[in-house]
């Protein structure tokens, strides 16, 4: 495809077939929608087909057909220009006598005009048969008008009053050479994307064992690969697919991924994302992901799909694309009319005039402006950890005034740690009460681990035989929060994982509460914030507490530390003058004490996931407002807030409610993301204003005879080159 014309070519065919959500991408030459089942594939190609498009495979081959003899604009060009060059020295004053002939200027205009039809006079036909014509329609009518006119002229003998076979000619050949500096100019907005598709095909290691267990290793294609394929991957290799280390160590580079260009330290049990680079070390390990499973594969799909995606801006550009041809012919005809009967111009000279309306006149312009500026802005933030899941939010990042952050998990590294836990009186005990309020005596016991204290608060002496021990405590903690994705609970089974977890009869996990669960006798255990024991104890100092049967049994201190980005982060948002807010379930004094380290301008503590739903509602109504977060608990406001952003080791629910992901496992490129929306729509701005202005001044200096229709073909070719050109500015230019 070569224009917004085209799309929407491919796009009202697709939907006259009754294919559904149909999302046509020119740049990228991707079509996506969902099939009804009534018409197949393979019909759907053939009609595609002879609309004057073809469907190819990855590797670019023509899928069921064969190859024609000019595969490109550069051969046609090519082909083309051996035949134009005589005729081009005619026209510039070279005359050669043989050449004053009309029957030899034909003989060298007829296969550069059935080069030409074959590829313009087609597309033409097709377009206006499915009522959207396209650019080629100006082209096609431009070189068929001065061949036929030319043509007259032979035949009747009055060839030197109608030669114009160099203006065929030179139109046909001068927008093969346009076309194909479009072609790859437009190519190079793709160009980040390119670079992540091509470590999808590597070579891999595999691993395999004879009948006596003896190991083999032989090299296939990454393509080859199975889940569940043991691997070899050695210093310096690509990771082929997703996989998970068996055994080994090793420094990876996942620049492929996060944009962040220093190593990861590796172990066993981690796993490694496909396409990223071992720095240091050799490891074994195993297949979890192959095609179009795996991360790096979800990103392209993600990014290419986000690239369909036509945002607020596009609509105004599209609607005067799909009336821009029919209008440049009407203005093509006017010109011939006024220049031949108001401005005294003879026959040959309004014809001329007219032609050089139609060639210059370019609606690739203005349906390009967007989708090139897009493509750069999308294929930057992929290159650099930033997956933007819709074209949308680039725009809408412009307007964003007030970024409003989680605590736990994405202002902190949300790497806890255990520092300490009690075991308060068990069964028996009817409102376990604190040290601080009971009196009751701490009994120190045994240090454990990685926890500097552990105590046991003895307030009902006569349940001190009922009273849990430490590993008890341990295995009913690690048994509860096994089912959470909450970090805390993350952290409390990677320090205390045991084989023998209790089996529950029922168990959930309740947002912004924690987790409920059942045991075989009946009894019901809670895990969580100090909600889930406030009618228990008057201290809301811990961070975990578990219940049983309304009584509290035991609680856990754990520590987080703050990203070391983060307080550069919120610097930078506070120098755009955004405003920055913290919401959190998390207490009060733990969350004020963040904001005053990192210079947060508002605190929203303990709050519940309906409250930071309501809170974030208010905040949207206010202004635009961007939510980041990372748990389950922030799935419905993020997807609430005007952008949603979410870590990329978030829960999945998170991120599927978010429409932008941070890949790099932290928050440093939030100040890129906002930067490319904002930069991103202002490329877009420049290249609607370039596209209408070329037309708005080029079409009249045309009509007024400042231009040949060849000096137009060429000028018609390179409009879409700056505006390339522009877009591409945003892969080096500086928008944090």
């Amino acid at each position: 495809m070569s224009c917004t014309n085209c799309a929407l070519t491919i796009h009202k065919y697709l939907e006259e077939k009754g294919q559904q959500n149909v999302k046509v991408n020119f740049i990228g030459g991707d079509v996506s929608f969902g099939i009804n089942g009534n018409i197949s594939k393979q019909e759907l190609e053939k009609g595609i087909d002879k609309l004057g498009y073809h469907v190819v495979t990855n590797d670019g081959e023509l899928k069921g057909k064969k190859r024609k003899l000019f595969n490109n604009h550069l051969q046609r060009f090519l082909f083309c220009l051996v035949f134009t060059l005589p005729l081009l020295l005619h026209m510039v004053g070279f005359h050669i006598m043989w050449l004053m002939n009309g029957y030899v200027q034909l003989a060298f205009t007829i296969p550069v005009f059935i080069v030409g039809m074959g590829f313009f006079g087609r597309s033409a036909i097709n377009s206006l048969l499915k009522g959207i014509p396209n650019m080629n329609v100006l082209v096609a009518l431009g070189a068929v008008a001065s061949f036929g006119y030319s043509l007259y002229g032979t035949i009747t003998g009055n060839a030197e009053q109608y030669m114009f076979y160099e203006t065929t000619a030179t139109i046909i050949t001068l927008i093969f050479f346009g076309n194909y500096i479009e072609e790859k100019a437009v190519a190079t907005t793709q160009s980040a994307l390119k670079k992540l598709a091509v470590t999808q095909k590597v070579m891999a290691n595999m691993i395999t064992y004879n009948e006596q267990h003896e190991e083999h290793i032989f090299p296939v294609e990454s393509t080859h690969l199975h889940v569940g394929d043991l691997i070899l991957i050695k210093n310096g290799e690509y990771v082929p697919m997703d996989c998970k280390i068996l055994d080994g160590e090793a420094s990876v580079n996942e620049a492929i991924i996060t944009g962040e260009s220093v190593p990861v330290e590796k172990k066993m049990n981690d796993k490694l994302i496909g396409g990223s680079v071992l720095v240091d070390g050799t490891i074994k390990a195993y297949v979890t992901a192959v095609g179009q499973d795996t991360v790096l594969s979800n990103i392209l799909k993600l990014v290419k799909e986000a690239q369909t995606e036509k945002p607020p801006v596009q609509q105004l550009a599209d609607k005067i694309s799909a009336i821009f041809v029919p209008v440049v012919v009407s203005i093509a005809v006017i010109t011939f009319l006024a220049n031949y009967f108001l401005a005294d111009v003879n026959f040959s000279g309004s014809l001329l005039r007219s032609i050089a309306v139609l060639v210059i006149a370019c609606p690739c312009a203005m349906g390009l402006a967007t989708p090139a500026a897009i493509a750069v802005g999308l294929g930057r933030a992929a290159r650099n950890g930033v997956l933007f899941k819709n074209a949308k939010s680039l725009e809408i990042f412009k307007d964003i005034k007030q970024v409003v952050f989680d605590k736990t998990g994405t202002l902190t590294t949300g790497e806890f740690k255990i520092v300490n836990f009690g075991i308060t009186g068990n069964e028996g005990a009817v409102s376990p009460l604190t040290p601080e309020v009971s009196g009751s005596p701490l009994m120190p016991v045994y240090l454990t681990s990685g926890v500097s204290r552990l105590t046991i608060h003895d307030s009902h002496p006569t349940s001190q035989d009922s009273r849990l021990t430490p590993d008890e405590f341990k295995r009913l903690a690690y048994s509860l929060e096994r089912y959470s994705n909450h970090p805390i609970a993350k952290c409390i089974i990677k320090e205390w994982k045991i084989k023998n977890a209790i089996g529950w009869v029922k168990i959930e996990e309740i947002k912004g509460f924690g987790i409920k669960a059942v045991d075989k006798e009946g009894n019901v255990y809670l895990a969580g914030s100090f909600k889930v024991a406030e009618n228990l104890t008057g201290d809301h100092s811990h961070n975990v507490y578990i219940v049983k049967n309304d009584v509290l049994i035991g609680w856990v201190d754990i520590e987080d530390s703050i990203r070391p980005e983060a307080k550069q982060v919120v610097d930078a948002l506070h120098q755009k003058g955004i405003k920055t807010i913290l919401l959190s379930g998390d207490k009060k004094e733990k969350c004020e004490a963040v904001a005053r380290q990192l210079g947060i301008d508002e605190v929203i503590a303990e709050q519940t996931p309906q409250q930071k739903l309501d809170k974030i509602s208010a905040l949207t109504r206010l202004q635009p407002t961007a939510m980041v977060g990372d748990g389950i608990n922030d799935a419905p406001a993020l997807a609430k807030a005007t952008v949603g952003i979410s870590l990329s080791d978030a829960s999945h629910i998170a991120m599927q409610s978010a429409q932008v992901v941070l890949m790099n496992y932290g928050i440093k490129h939030l100040p890129l993301s906002l930067g490319l929306g904002r930069h991103t729509y202002i490329t877009i701005k420049q290249n609607l204003f370039w596209a209408f202005a070329y037309n708005i001044i080029a079409i009249p200096v045309a009509a007024l005879g400042f231009l040949s229709p060849a000096f137009a073909a060429l000028a018609m070719g390179f409009s879409d080159v700056v505006l390339a050109v522009n877009s591409v500015r945003l892969r080096w230019k500086k928008v944090e």
